[in-house]
C-alpha cells in the first residue's frame, strides 16, 4: 500500500480537487484506492456524496475503533472513502491524546495494507499536529501549487519546515490553475523552482471544468474526461505512477474514453 498526501500550506490551491480526481483515475486504472478526507471542511465528502457520521470519526481518531467501522464506498469502483466532517477541526488535540501522536495516522492506515493499493490523503492546508503526521505517514506528497509570489513563499516553508525537522518524504510539486493569460503565471511557471523538491511537468489550467464539481458532485475525469482539465488530471495521474514505485501501471486493454 502506498500514501499519497495532497498537501499545502496554502488554501484554495487545488488540493481537493486534485485528491479527487487523481483517487479516481487511480480507482479507474484498477488500483484499489482510499481517498481519506482529513479537512474539517468536507469537500472531498461533499464530492463523493457522502455523509458522515460524526461519533464514529471522532472514536477512530482517538484509536478507539477501527477506520472499518467509518469507510465509505463510492460511486464508483475500487474507490472508498473516509468521511470528513467539522469534529475535524479537533484533529490536533484528538491526535494528541495518543502515545506518539506524530505517527497515529500511520498507525490507523496500518491495518488496511492488504486492503488497498494506495491511500489519498485530502490534507487541511496548515503546520500542526495533522501535517506532522501526514509527513511522516506519506510515501509522498503531492504539492498543488498556483504560480504566484505568495504560494512559491509557502512552498518554501513546507520545504524549510521539512528540512529542519529531517523529514525525508519526498515532494513532488506541480502548478494548479494556471492561467497562461497572466504574464505572472508564465514567468514563475519558466523559472527553476525550489531544488529541494520535484517539479512535474504537468500544468493543471485554471478551468470552469473543476469549478463545477461542486454542482456536478463528481470528478472532473468522470463527467468533463476529453476537457483540458481532465486530460491535464490523466497527465498528472500518469506522471504520479511514474515517480511513486509501487502504483500499478495502466493494462495494456485500459480504454481511456471508456466511463468508469
Amino acid at each position: 500500500m502506498k500514501i499519497l498526501g495532497v498537501y499545502n500550506i496554502k488554501g484554495g490551491v487545488g488540493k481537493t480537487a486534485t485528491a479527487v480526481n487523481i483517487g479516481h483515475l487511480a480507482a479507474g486504472s484498477g488500483l484499489r484506492t482510499l481517498i481519506w478526507d482529513l479537512d474539517p471542511q468536507a469537500a472531498a465528502t461533499f464530492y463523493l456524496r457522502v455523509k458522515p457520521k460524526v461519533k464514529r470519526s471522532t472514536k477512530m481518531l482517538r484509536g478507539k475503533l477501527d477506520l472499518d467501522g467509518v469507510l465509505k464506498g463510492s460511486d464508483y469502483p475500487n474507490l472508498d472513502l473516509l468521511p470528513s466532517d467539522f469534529s475535524y477541526r479537533n484533529m490536533d488535540l484528538l491526535l494528541g491524546e495518543n502515545k506518539k501522536p506524530v505517527m497515529q495516522l500511520l498507525r490507523l492506515l496500518r491495518p488496511l495494507a492488504e486492503q488497498y493499493d494506495l491511500v489519498v490523503l485530502d490534507c487541511p492546508p496548515s503546520i500542526s499536529l495533522v501535517s506532522e503526521n501526514i509527513f511522516r505517514a506519506a510515501d509522498a506528497l503531492l504539492l498543488p501549487t498556483i504560480p504566484t509570489t505568495l504560494s512559491l513563499r509557502t512552498m518554501q516553508q513546507l520545504l524549510d519546515f521539512m528540512e529542519g525537522h529531517e523529514l525525508k518524504t519526498p515532494v513532488y510539486a506541480f502548478y494548479s490553475m494556471v492561467d497562461r493569460r497572466k504574464r505572472m503565471h508564465q514567468d514563475i511557471v519558466a523559472t527553476p523552482a525550489d531544488p529541494r523538491c520535484t517539479v512535474l511537468e504537468t500544468r493543471i489550467p485554471y478551468a470552469s471544468e473543476v469549478e463545477r464539481m461542486g454542482l456536478e458532485r463528481r470528478p472532473v475525469t468522470a463527467f468533463a474526461r476529453s476537457s483540458p482539465a481532465g486530460r491535464a488530471y490523466q497527465a498528472l495521474w500518469d506522471e504520479i505512477r511514474k515517480h511513486v514505485a509501487g502504483l500499478v501501471p495502466l493494462p495494456p486493454s485500459f480504454d481511456l474514453s471508456a466511463p468508469f
